[in-house]
């Protein structure tokens, strides 16, 4: 293992020495050209400055690895960082820069340059470094290399974009299949929700005298149905029973509680009860298998012959009548609500509608939707007399639409419009 130094004053001499060198140990024309630059910068500021400097090299035959050592003059450069040359150098101490490179031995008999200019430590190496070789033709080998390096990163760079811009329409592709899926998903579940909530209509009476229609909107769209129900049939004995239903709660649990209470009411009309006391029966009826359930519920009797009017309430928003000559009042009839203390109705409320006027039952879903009751009440009424003259069943969805165009508390509602024609 030979060491071997060169002294260089001036650039060309460095340049020449460090391609020599890299010549003789078959260093790639890439690296090479790395090197001759990086010295050349790293000496930059003490050949300018008039200074010496020494190029050291040593070759390792048991590793295979060339040791470059530049040597400046102290004082005369600054701080040198080792990752900005334009080969990273693996250390830089002092005024030393030192490159460890992969390497050929070189060949047998060469004469590097310099080999004896240890004893002639003035002698530029422009002079020295013998003229064998043609250094404008390595130059041009190292640019030739460097351009090859280049149009190889643009090929792989352009590669890369292609499979980006391929991978890119897949995802995209991908999105637009999921997107898709997601649209018959949320169709199917759409169609699945409006099967169920048909299922839960009752079907539709007809009654001479009578013309019946509802509107049912859930407080989400995520659950079709709600705690709001309501039930509508014909007595044996010709009167018309509606039950308008609110369990506590919302989403499929609430519709539960809400589908007892109504078949439970539905079973005990049948069986010829007294309106008064369906609600609380319907509590007794209940309580036993589900002591959480808590419903509001208002029943109504019509005799479309007479138009006789006959309310029960539990703890139920009043219904609110809409005489045809445009007056209208709530009809308070009083009661508890299933789930309740001391849960039943009272004596209830008789009233007899004449041809043209407006029965409209409902739930708190369609008057507290700005969180005041009061004030809903007043809104509901100025709603139904916009609409007393509309076909009767448009009517529950117009005023539903009215009285929610500010939704400050998002409830299932239910309304539903009897209008007497007295035929």
């Amino acid at each position: 293992m030979t060491t071997r130094t060169l002294t260089c004053a001036t650039t060309a001499g460095l340049t020449r020495a460090a391609r020599a060198l890299a010549r003789e140990h078959a260093l790639d024309p890439a690296v090479r050209g790395r090197l001759v630059l990086s010295a050349a910068e790293a000496a930059g500021a003490a050949l300018r400055a008039g200074r010496e400097t020494a190029l050291e090299w040593t070759y390792d035959p048991d590793e295979g690895v060339l040791t470059v050592v530049l040597r400046t003059p102290p004082g005369v450069t600054g701080p040198v960082a080792a990752a900005d040359l334009p080969m990273a150098a693996d250390a830089v101490t002092g005024e030393e820069v030192v490159w460890r490179l992969p390497a050929s031995p070189p060949p047998p008999g060469s004469a590097a340059p310099g080999a004896d200019a240890g004893e002639n430590a003035g002698q530029d190496a422009g002079q020295d470094a013998g003229q064998d070789f043609d250094e404008a033709a390595l130059a041009a080998e190292e640019l030739r290399a460097v351009v090859a390096a280049a149009d190889a990163l643009t090929a792989e760079h352009r590669r890369l974009k292609d499979e980006l811009a391929e991978t890119n329409s897949g995802v995209l592709a991908l999105y637009v299949q999921l997107d898709e899926r997601d649209e018959q998903l949320r169709t199917a579940y759409g169609q699945t929700l409006r099967e169920l909530e048909d299922a839960l209509r009752p079907p539709p009476i007809k009654a001479d005298g009578l013309e019946l229609a509802v509107h049912y909107e859930p407080a989400g769209t995520d659950a079709p149905t709600g705690g709001d129900l309501y039930d509508w049939f014909v007595l044996p004995d010709g009167t018309v029973h509606i039950t308008i239903v609110d369990a506590l709660g919302h989403g499929v649990t609430s519709t539960r509680s809400a589908l007892n209470v109504t078949h439970a009411v539905r079973t005990l009309a049948l069986e010829g009860h007294r309106l008064q006391s369906i609600v609380g029966r319907t509590d007794e009826i209940l309580r036993p298998f589900d002591r959480s359930v808590m419903a509001t519920v208002l029943l109504a009797r019509i005799d479309p012959a007479t138009g006789e009017l006959w309310l029960a309430n539990g703890s139920h928003p009043p219904a609110l009548l809409l005489r045809r000559d445009g007056t209208a009042r709530y009809l308070e009839a009083r009661g508890r609500g299933i789930g309740f203390p001391l849960p039943g109705s009272e004596t209830p409320l008789t009233e007899r509608l004449a041809p043209g006027d407006l029965l409209l039952l409902y739930t708190d879903g369609l008057t507290e939707s700005r969180r005041d009751p009061i004030e809903g009440e007043k809104r509901l009424i100025e709603a139904a007399h916009k609409h007393l003259q509309s076909p009767t069943e448009e009517v529950p969805g117009a005023i539903a639409e009215d009285m929610h165009t500010v939704i400050l508390h998002p409830d299932d509602t239910l309304a539903l419009a009897v209008r007497f024609t007295g035929q």
